[in-house]
């Protein structure tokens, strides 16, 4: 209760996700804050998008967009190379495309600012 903060979209702060459905972060190459579940306002088209260039090559995704104003705001990968294959099958928001509103702070930061507790499905 502590570090609970929900995910907003960047374009309208359309609510996106929240910290409890975080289930992993992935920093180095991405910038990531992947949950196991969002709310009715994220869709994900149904084609199959393929990673031409940067950290997603040869990976298969479905973009996530904000169903209020359409932005981009992550992914779900599809099939992916095996340091990123643990990732399959979650919601991943790109920290660039939200806000995290801190509940207990009732304050909006920046996603990269914010320093979640650690988890990760890595093992």
């Amino acid at each position: 209760p502590e570090d609970c903060a929900m995910f907003q979209c960047r374009g309208c702060w359309t609510v996106l996700g929240d910290s409890l459905h975080l289930c992993a972060q992935e920093e180095r190459r991405l910038g990531l804050l992947v949950c196991f579940k969002v709310t009715n306002d994220v869709a994900w088209e149904d084609s199959l998008m393929i990673g031409l260039e940067g950290a997603l090559l040869g990976c298969a995704y479905n973009a996530l967009s904000c169903r209020s104003c359409g932005l981009i705001v992550g992914f779900i990968l599809y099939s992916a190379s095996s340091d990123l294959a643990y990732l399959r099958g979650c919601f991943c928001f790109f920290k660039d495309s939200i806000l995290c509103y801190l509940l207990k702070k009732q304050m909006i930061i920046e996603a990269s600012k914010v320093n979640f507790p650690a988890v990760t499905l890595k093992e």
